[in-house]
């Protein structure tokens, strides 16, 4: 498909001008972009302009003058000098006017009379009489692919979801390169199953839409594939690939390559902002301080009232725990753009941290609105309603983020400790374990999962969690500053101490005494072991105590099992 990229280099040309036209700005800068990445054409094979037919040259005076006042925002004034155009381009610009003229109106109102958490109240009264206009004028196949494209999204603000994904694919197969109409028909698919019933046309350009979609659906190592065959395909120096590379590490919790990758583009393309706020959140985990406050001066510098920029400087005020400033920023983003997910998902967790439930709700519920994929806000609305000591709402909410984040440990988790909660204990066994199967990222699942044995008297499979707790701790080779170590520690001591194993006993007992909290009963056990050695207890060599620890466990020695595990199947989901 990738084989003539000159002829690629000519189309991505031509639509990057035919959208600058019809005022398209992103999707024009997508196609620049893109083409900027492949080699420069020689002057005899750059795109012709586009011919112009009759109707054009009728239209071309009203068109040039209210072209002029649509780029200088002036909506309301471009449509009434296009009223009664008849050529395609100069009616596209006609009801994209009143559309903007719509959307701005709505907006101002929204940025006068209310606060960030009672946006959705206010409406583009322009939608309906568009919508009438523009459907009559489908039914007598009279738009291209850029009308499509607009009646599309004016379906989908009417909320009329299954017309506007017809509509957008429709715009796909008239005009696939106009990269607008496929990311519009990204924000609508929610799951696979949709994906694999919509008939697409076959051309390069889907390419990139599956790779976005599978970005967008968590389906990251399929989209990581995609994204690597088109940089063999040659787009090698796109910074649009870089950045959702990128992206895709950050939903992979692979923190370290997606940094590396954002630094590198930094250096290719220091003045972007888009995807900064990605970047932010990165550095946030980190808790890297000094190159936050960078990025934040940087970005400052370059445009302080866009929307990344405020979600940078939040960020950055979160992690130096003033989260009154940090929810300041997040709602000046959202004054900037109702429709900005990651704002309404940043500014849930600053209310959280304030102790403030029911904001922090509202806008979870709004990320929600706008993007119903947001696994952080489902994860955050069920953080909330656990403050509030609301389980099962937190299960619900829980569930939710899980469907979307199937391998994510925290979630599983979490779901656990709601089953904890309402007593489903057998539910919470299956959660910890499949926590600890998909690599668990806190290392609490086998704890959490030992613990449950404990109360449940099943003494075996609880030593065994701890066992293979201890072995994962000290394989990390992390520095261990986990408290469950010492838990972990003080049980196999009593449980090889119930089972007269005197070595191994007396080598946790010897572990506990490293732990303040655990020093005490350790000496204490140490005591007893030798109090009944010396009265000539000898060790156990039943075979009925199946767990042991060797010896010899020095400090960067790692206990080990001499029998294979127990079988844990009844407890695997």
């Amino acid at each position: 498909e990738f084989s003539d990229l000159r002829e690629i280099k000519k189309q991505l040309l031509s639509v990057a001008e035919r959208s600058r036209e019809r005022g398209l700005q992103h999707s024009g800068k997508w196609a620049a972009e893109l083409a900027f990445a492949l080699e420069p054409l020689p002057l005899s094979e750059l795109p012709p302009p586009p011919a112009l037919t009759e109707e054009d040259a009728r239209d071309l005076d009203a068109y040039t003058l209210a072209k002029s006042y649509f780029d200088l925002k002036e909506y309301d004034r471009a449509a009434y000098f296009l009223r009664g155009c008849k050529s395609q381009k100069a009616y596209f610009l006609y009801m994209y006017s009143r559309y903007l003229s719509g959307e701005k109106k709505k907006d101002d109102e929204t940025v006068d009379s209310l606060g960030p958490l009672e946006k959705g109240q206010v409406k583009n009264e322009a939608l309906r009489e568009l919508r009438v206009e523009l459907s009559k004028k489908h039914k007598a196949r009279e738009l291209d692919g850029f009308g499509l494209y607009l009646y599309g999204v004016v379906l989908r603000k009417l909320d009329l979801v299954k017309e506007a994904i017809d509509v957008f694919v429709e715009a796909a197969h008239v005009l696939p390169l106009h990269w607008g109409a496929w990311l519009e028909l990204c924000n609508l698919i929610t799951d696979k199953e949709m994906l694999k019933f919509l008939s697409l046309p076959d051309t390069w350009m889907k390419e990139f839409f599956l790779a976005h979609i599978y970005t967008e659906l968590q389906l990251i190592e399929e989209a990581l594939q995609k994204y690597q065959s088109l940089i063999d395909a040659g787009f090698s120096k796109s910074t649009y690939i870089i950045s959702q590379i990128a992206v895709a590490y950050h939903n992979i919790r692979d923190i370290d390559k997606a940094l590396s990758i954002f630094n590198e583009l930094r250096k290719q393309d220091p003045y972007r902002i888009e995807n900064m706020d990605t970047f932010s959140n990165l550095l946030y985990v980190r808790s890297m301080k000094p190159e936050l406050s960078y990025l934040a001066h940087n970005l400052c510098e370059i445009d302080k009232y866009r929307v990344e920029t405020c979600c940078v400087i939040g960020n950055y005020y979160s992690l130096r725990s003033q989260h009154e400033k940090a929810a300041l920023y997040f709602q000046r983003a959202l004054k900037l753009n109702p429709r900005y997910l990651g704002a309404w998902t940043l500014m849930g967790h600053e209310y959280m941290e304030m102790k403030n439930t029911s904001a922090a709700i509202q806008a979870y519920r709004h990320a929600i609105e706008v993007n119903k994929r947001d696994y952080r806000a489902w994860y955050g609305l069920g953080q909330t309603y656990e403050i509030l000591k609301m389980p099962f709402y937190c299960l619900y909410y829980y569930r939710r983020a899980h469907q979307l984040r199937p391998n994510d440990s925290r979630m599983l988790v979490a779901l656990g400790e709601c089953y904890e909660k309402l007593n489903q204990l057998v539910e919470a066994k299956k959660c910890y374990w499949r926590a600890y199967a998909v690599g668990d990222v806190e290392k609490m699942a086998l704890v959490k999962l030992a613990k449950l044995h404990e109360q449940l008297n099943e003494s075996e499979q609880a030593a065994q969690c701890y066992i293979k707790y201890i072995q994962d701790i000290y394989s990390c080779g992390e520095v261990v500053e986990h408290l469950e170590v010492s838990t972990a520690f003080r049980y196999l001591a009593q449980y090889y101490f119930k089972c007269k194993l005197w070595d191994e006993a007396s080598a946790c007992a010897q572990k506990c005494c490293a732990f303040n909290d655990t020093r005490e009963e350790g000496k204490a056990l140490l005591r007893q072991i030798l109090q009944l050695r010396n009265q000539g207890e000898t060790s156990s060599t039943d075979a009925a105590a199946p767990f042991f620890l060797p010896a010899s466990l020095s400090a960067n020695n790692t206990p080990t099992r001499r029998v294979s595990p127990l079988n844990l199947s009844s407890v695997t989901p």
